[in-house]
């Protein structure tokens, strides 16, 4: 019975590192994705000028919070809500504070889903750390038992 259980935790084991491989690869390349998407974007609102001037640009979470943050509060300064910008009227393209707020809205938007996407790659990659470090647990006690099962079989002889 032991042996069984041994074996069955070292499959367990070998198929979590695996996984764990796994979430971490994907976790990496879709950061990455997001990283080159965001610097074709060549966007540069809260970067200092000296920033700007090296050729920094957004390119993480936390840049890309501070940028939509920042887009917001200026949008807010249009008008504070979608419906108090239209005054109960529609939508009107040829407006220019309809298209400017309409824009800030999509960037605004765009920032805020590569500030979530960054946190669901780094979710997925720490998941899969810890399915390695499980993984390695579960393979070891599996290797244990199946030792304790050989020392506790009666020799023949």
């Amino acid at each position: 019975m032991i042996r069984k259980l041994a074996i069955l935790l070292s499959i367990f084991g070998l198929v979590a590192i695996i996984m764990g491989g796994v979430f971490i690869g994907m976790g990496m390349t879709k950061s990455h994705v997001l990283t080159q998407a965001m610097r074709v974007e060549k966007i540069t609102l809260g970067l200092t000028q000296e920033q700007v001037d090296a050729g920094d640009i957004l390119d993480t979470a936390g840049e890309a919070l501070k940028a939509g943050d920042t887009i917001r509060e200026h949008r807010h300064s249009l008008a504070p809500t979608y419906n108090d910008l239209l005054a109960g009227g529609r939508f009107d393209p040829t407006n220019p504070d309809h298209v400017t707020y309409m824009q800030a809205l999509n960037l605004e938007n765009y920032l805020y889903l590569a500030v979530i996407g960054f946190s669901l790659t780094q979710t997925v990659t720490a998941s899969g750390v810890f399915m390695i470090i499980a993984g390695v647990a579960f393979g070891g006690t599996g290797l244990a038992l199946l030792r304790l099962g050989r020392l506790s079989e009666p020799r023949a002889g």
